[in-house]
């Protein structure tokens, strides 16, 4: 059968069907345990989490679910520049965003104060609880780190937009690679060049990581139904991993309007900004998106920007002024069709399946 593959074996899983880990607040225990229980992999993305948390959070998970879940961090979870974010920078910021805040009838927030990498405390909470599969974005832990990992028995997965990325991986040793295509919604998890530099397509990269290393491919970024999962299969990935249409059910933490968003006219047009957080990542075009096109070094590192915008985003919600908001999504979106994950998940697996049997 079509779900007989690699990952299911590695991850211990039914369907080689993975749910994206999203961070920022949007994941949910309900959700992952609802993909988990399916048979698929549920994931949640804990980058923003305090150790403590993480353990309060999988806690709740192995209440939810006897089955494999994922837990997802960030190994670079900060862009600060060793001499710090300046006075004179932030000057420049203030004057890019002030029309925004002011139009919001909001003050200026005050330059973000310094920002300390939660990464390694963040480490040894995955090492203690022990997820059955413990992925990562933005770089490659530390050899030692892999290595207990799999002492523990906890399945290591990396994600690459680029080959150079997969074979990194690899080389480390990592389990299983992401294949991270420029389709995909929220932050492009480029780790070996800018983010600029890393847009390649899903299935394109697929192929090229599919010719040069040995390790299991999940393919990521514009899947969204059993099409897509059999297209990416069919190409050589051993998984594939779905976000967006995961993010647009009722069991995220998405904000109502944001899941609406997704389902309206106006996810048929997506961009890939740094203007909302300092990092690029794809969204629903909004006003402030397209205005800061050509106007990048007005924006902080992240997590900087993310901080600096948060009031703005506060008001525009507050306000319905839904065109100053970018909310993360995929190039997928228009052919979104389920609100609730339990029925989506069964849509992806009936979808595949009749896709193979058609070519008995």
């Amino acid at each position: 059968m079509w779900y007989n593959t690699k990952a299911k074996e590695l991850l211990g899983i039914q369907y080689p069907i993975l749910q994206g880990p999203f961070g920022g607040n949007l994941s949910t225990v309900e959700l992952t345990a609802t993909v988990s229980n399916a048979g698929g992999l549920g994931g949640f993305g804990a980058y923003t989490l305090s150790p403590q948390e993480i353990y309060e959070t999988d806690k709740q998970i192995k209440a939810a679910t006897d089955k494999p879940y994922n837990i997802n961090l960030w190994v670079s979870d900060h862009d600060i520049p060793q001499s710090g974010f300046t006075d004179e920078q932030f000057n420049k910021t203030a004057a890019a965003f002030k029309p925004y805040f002011d139009e919001v009838g909001i003050p200026l927030p005050e330059k973000p104060a310094p920002f300390s990498s939660r990464f390694e405390n963040q480490l040894q909470v995955i090492l203690d609880v022990r997820p059955k599969v413990f992925s990562f974005m933005f770089g490659v832990p530390s050899a030692d780190v892999l290595e207990q990992c799999r002492k523990l028995g906890i399945v290591t997965v990396g994600a690459a937009t680029t080959l150079d990325e997969a074979i990194l991986l690899e080389n480390a040793g990592v389990d299983m690679i992401i294949a991270s295509g420029f389709e995909a919604g929220g932050h492009r998890p480029s780790f070996l060049d800018k983010a600029e530099s890393s847009l390649t397509g899903t299935f394109v990269l697929l192929q090229l990581m599919r010719e040069k290393i040995k390790t299991p491919i999940i393919a990521a970024g514009g899947i969204a139904d059993g099409r897509g999962v059999a297209a990416a299969l069919t190409l050589g990935a051993s998984a594939a991993q779905i976000g967006t249409a995961f993010l647009a059910c009722d069991e995220s933490n998405a904000l109502p309007i944001h899941r609406e968003m997704l389902f309206s006219d106006a996810a048929k047009y997506t961009t890939l900004s740094r203007a909302y957080t300092g990092r690029l990542g794809r969204g629903i075009t909004s006003r402030i998106a397209k205005d800061m096109i050509g106007k990048e070094s007005s924006i902080p590192p992240f997590p900087l920007q993310t901080t600096f915008m948060s009031p703005l985003r506060k008001a525009a919600l507050d306000q319905q002024k839904w065109d100053m908001i970018l909310f993360w999504g995929g190039q997928i979106s228009p052919i979104l069709k389920h609100r609730k994950a339990k029925e989506l998940m069964y849509a992806l697996i009936e979808e595949t399946t009749l896709y193979f049997e058609s070519l008995k």
